[in-house]
C-alpha cells in the first residue's frame, strides 16, 4: 500500500538521495497531517463540548497543534529542498532540523497547556457523559493516529528524516493519550468516579515525554552530532581498500542537512611513494566516497615512514605506553628524528572525550614513559581530539 500511496503522488519515489524526491515525501506526509488532523480536531471537539470532557476538548486541540506541526514540517521540507544560493553555499538542509525542533516546542507547548487544564479539573470535578458518539470518534482518532504513526515511520526510514521520525512518535504518542482519554470516560460511566481530570493529566504527560523526546533527536544534528559508528567503518573500508593508504586519523564529518555531508581525513601513505600515483589515488578515494555515500570528501595526505625497524619498533612502543596510560589513547603520524645526543620522536595522540585527563597531563605522562624507556628520548606530542565514535 505504501508503494501504491508514493507511487502515485512522487516520480521516481525510490530515488530517495535526490533532494527533490526527498522534498516530495515531506510534502506528501506534512498536507496527509495537515487533512487528517484537522478532521480529528473537528469530530474530538464536537464531541468534547456535547459531552463536557475536558480530556476530549484538550485532545481536540492537541490534534489541532499537529495540523500547525504538519505545516511546518511541509514548509521546512521546501525550504531543505531549495539550491544552494551565494549567502548558503551548503544548500537550506538544516532548515528540516529547524522544522522539526519547531515540532518539537509546539508538542510541549501543548502538553503544559493540557496539564494545567486537567489539574484544574481534578481540583474542580463535572460530571461527563460517555456517548456512543463519543466513543466512536475516539475509537476512529485511535486508528487514524496509528496509521499515520506507521506511515510517518515508513518515510522517515526511507529518507532518513529525525523530523518525520518526530512527528510519527508524535502520532503513536496521540494515539496511547486518546486510549487513556477513552478509558478514563468508560471507567467514569461504570463506577462514578471523576477520572477525566485524570486521563487528561495522563495525556499531558505522555505528550510531554514525546516532545522531550523529539526535540532531542533535532538539537542533536543541529549542535553537532558525532555520525553513526556503521557509516564511520564503511568510510574507513573503502580508504584502506587502497593499498597506497596505510592508515586514516582525523575524520571528521559535518552535517549540512540530509544528503549535504562534508568530510576530511587524513591518509597516511608512504614518505617514499610516488607524489604523482598518491595524489591520483587519493582524488579516486574522494570521487568513490561522493559516489558511495553523497558526502563531499577532502582528504590530507601525511607521509609516515614506512620500513625502517627502529622506527616500526619505537612507534609500537609509544603505542603501548600510551594504552597503559589509558586503553582509549591511539597515536598517529609517527616519525623520528635521530641525533648524536637524543632522538626526537614526533606524533599526534588521539585523546577521545572519555578520557578525564587533561591534554597536558596526557603529554607529561607520555613524555615521561618515554623517558623512562631512555633518557635520550624527546618526545614532541600534538594533542588531538576524535569526532567520531
Amino acid at each position: 500500500m505504501l508503494n501504491a500511496i508514493l507511487r502515485a503522488f512522487i516520480p521516481n519515489y525510490t530515488h530517495t538521495e535526490d533532494p527533490t524526491v526527498r522534498r516530495r515525501y515531506g510534502v506528501v506526509s506534512g498536507a496527509t497531517g495537515i487533512v487528517l488532523n484537522l478532521l480529528l480536531f473537528a469530530g474530538k471537539l464536537v464531541s468534547g463540548l456535547l459531552s463536557g470532557a475536558i480530556s476530549v476538548t484538550a485532545d481536540a486541540f492537541n490534534n489541532l497543534s499537529d495540523a500547525a506541526s504538519s505545516v511546518v514540517t511541509l514548509v521546512g521540507f521546501r525550504l531543505a529542498g531549495q539550491k544552494a544560493d551565494a549567502d548558503h553555499p551548503f544548500g537550506h538542509g538544516r532548515a528540516e532540523y529547524l522544522a522539526g525542533l519547531i515540532v518539537s516546542l509546539l508538542i510541549l507547548l501543548v502538553g503544559v497547556e493540557l496539564g494545567q487544564s486537567s489539574f484544574e479539573k481534578i481540583l474542580h470535578p463535572e460530571e461527563t457523559l460517555l456517548t456512543p458518539l463519543t466513543a466512536g470518534i475516539l475509537v476512529a482518532s485511535i486508528l487514524v493516529k496509528l496509521w499515520m504513526s506507521w506511515f510517518q515511520n515508513a518515510l522517515g526510514k526511507r529518507i532518513s528524516s529525525e523530523t518525520l521520525r518526530a512527528t510519527s512518535v508524535d502520532s503513536r504518542s496521540d494515539a496511547i493519550a486518546t486510549s487513556a482519554v477513552l478509558l478514563g470516560l468508560l471507567v467514569s460511566r461504570l463506577t462514578s468516579l471523576p477520572l477525566d481530570g485524570w486521563a487528561g493529566l495522563l495525556v499531558a504527560l505522555f505528550i510531554l515525554k514525546a516532545g522531550f523526546g523529539a526535540a532531542k533527536s533535532t538539537l542533536d544534528p543541529l549542535l553537532g552530532q558525532a555520525p553513526e559508528p556503521e557509516t564511520v567503518q564503511a568510510i574507513e573500508d573503502v580508504i584502506l581498500s587502497h593499498r597506497q593508504v596505510v592508515g586514516i586519523h582525523d575524520l571528521i564529518i559535518h552535517d549540512y542537512g540530509p544528503g549535504r555531508r562534508m568530510m576530511s581525513v587524513h591518509a597516511e601513505v608512504a614518505a617514499d611513494a610516488d607524489l604523482l600515483e598518491v595524489h591520483d589515488v587519493i582524488d579516486h578515494i574522494e570521487r568513490e566516497l561522493n559516489r558511495k555515500f553523497h558526502i563531499e570528501a577532502v582528504i590530507h595526505m601525511d607521509p609516515i615512514q614506512i620500513g625502517n625497524p627502529e622506527v616500526d619498533r619505537l612507534r609500537k612502543l609509544t603505542a603501548a605506553l600510551a594504552a597503559q596510560i589509558h586503553p582509549a589513547l591511539t597515536i598517529h603520524d609517527f616519525r623520528i628524528t635521530a641525533g648524536p645526543m637524543h632522538t626526537n620522536l614526533i606524533f599526534d595522540v588521539v585523546v577521545p572525550y572519555e578520557v578525564s585527563l587533561s591534554d597536558e597531563e596526557v603529554r607529561t605522562r607520555l613524555a615521561q614513559r618515554l623517558k623512562e624507556q631512555d633518557p635520550r628520548y624527546n618526545a614532541v606530542i600534538q594533542v588531538d581530539h576524535s569526532y567520531v565514535l
